[in-house]
């Protein structure tokens, strides 16, 4: 149950995203569940392989680097989802950091463990 609660909170972080940047755009709420679906197989399954691939440069510029992959990860999700768009990388890399703030702070919100 926790765990499509927190695919629906993420699937309205997605949404909260396209509507603070006009460049990222989402045909629908089904559209927005299914971006939130893939982007998180693309963290779990490529994620790991780039993180390991890229670690010199993720190094020598002090893990910056790591903010370029999660918009890369982001543009990657645009281009394999349907009815999800996103036009550029710069958007994309703006796109990816709002989209872990927000689904960071839903979450926060919404699963309290305190209780």
């Amino acid at each position: 149950m926790r765990l499509l609660l927190l695919w629906g909170l993420n699937a309205l972080a997605l949404l909260a995203v396209t509507y603070l940047l006009p460049s990222i755009r989402i045909s629908g709420f089904g559209a927005a569940l299914l971006a939130a679906l893939g982007l998180g197989f693309l963290n779990m399954l490529v994620r790991p392989v780039l993180v390991l691939l890229t670690l010199p440069i993720t190094v020598l510029t002090l893990g910056i680097f790591y903010l370029v992959l999660n918009g890369l990860l982001f543009w990657l999700a645009s281009a394999l989802l349907p009815g999800f768009y996103v036009q550029g990388f710069g958007a994309a890399f703006a796109g990816a950091i709002l989209y872990g703030v927000i689904a960071w702070a839903l979450s926060a919100l919404v699963l309290n463990n305190k209780g």
